[in-house]
């Protein structure tokens, strides 16, 4: 099973952008502050605006090239998989029938 990481997706998906280097992850992008209509005062946005960057550091069991990332309704999913290596395995055990023990 992948990870996967969500977000608050800012406007419009061409405004964040997502890069993989030495296993950071880095995700950059800016907000920009849509002006509300309201009939009453604001005293306070609950929103933050402006540019922000975040970076995380990836397991070593993440498939760097096989990262997706989508937006929608306005929620940012990046999809981390597990690496093939990662993923658990069984081992096949072989048996050596007892005469071929015996005779050598």
């Amino acid at each position: 099973m992948p990870f996967a990481w969500w977000r608050s997706c800012p406007g419009e998906a061409s405004e964040v952008k997502i890069s993989v280097e030495d296993n950071l992850l880095t995700i950059k992008g800016t907000k920009e502050q849509v002006p509300e209509e309201k009939a009453e005062k604001v005293h306070r946005y609950e929103r933050t605006y402006g540019a922000f960057e975040r970076t995380f550091r990836l397991s070593a069991s993440i498939d760097a090239n096989k990262i997706k990332a989508t937006c929608d309704l306005g929620v940012l999913t990046i999809t981390l998989p597990k690496a093939e290596t990662a993923k658990p395995h069984l081992i096949k055990v072989e048996v050596t029938p007892a005469k071929a023990l015996l005779n050598a």
